[in-house]
């Protein structure tokens, strides 16, 4: 599936809620339920600064596609960053670095999250975009 078709598919299942404020809980409860980190992984080079809470991204790259898996002692930080892993992952690194996630905007989530949550969601993205930066394939 492409990222354009995940988004689709991402905004068609949000806006099935009517209400913002139980989209915020859809996000909450996406991180409840999100498979952890192991301690391992839990380390400083895969922390993400900046966010108020620990928030932990860990990128791999296999097959030419990247993977990312993440990690807060938030729930709903948990939730975005499950949300954006499970987004990104599995897409081609080109791919990943032409698409942002302006679509948390457009079903109505970012909206409603404080000024640093928003900042913290911000440095996910640059996270995930910088890591597949690092995989593209140098030019000739």
């Amino acid at each position: 599936m492409t990222l354009e078709e995940k988004k689709s598919a991402l905004i068609e299942e949000i806006n099935l809620i009517p209400d913002p404020y139980e989209r915020l809980g859809y996000i909450v409860d996406r991180g409840k339920k999100a498979q952890g980190l192991p301690e391992d992984l839990r380390i400083d080079s895969f922390k993400i600064e900046g966010c108020m809470s620990q928030l932990w991204v860990v990128p791999a790259f296999k097959d030419g596609r990247c993977q990312y898996q993440s990690e807060s002692d938030s729930a709903i930080v948990k939730g975005i960053a499950s949300l954006l892993c499970d987004f990104y992952s599995d897409a081609r690194p080109e791919d990943i670095v032409q698409t942002d996630a302006d679509f948390l905007g457009e079903v109505g989530i970012t909206q409603h999250l404080s000024p640093n949550r928003r900042n913290g969601l911000s440095r996910i993205v640059e996270s995930i975009q910088r890591f597949a930066k690092s995989c593209l394939a140098p030019s000739s």
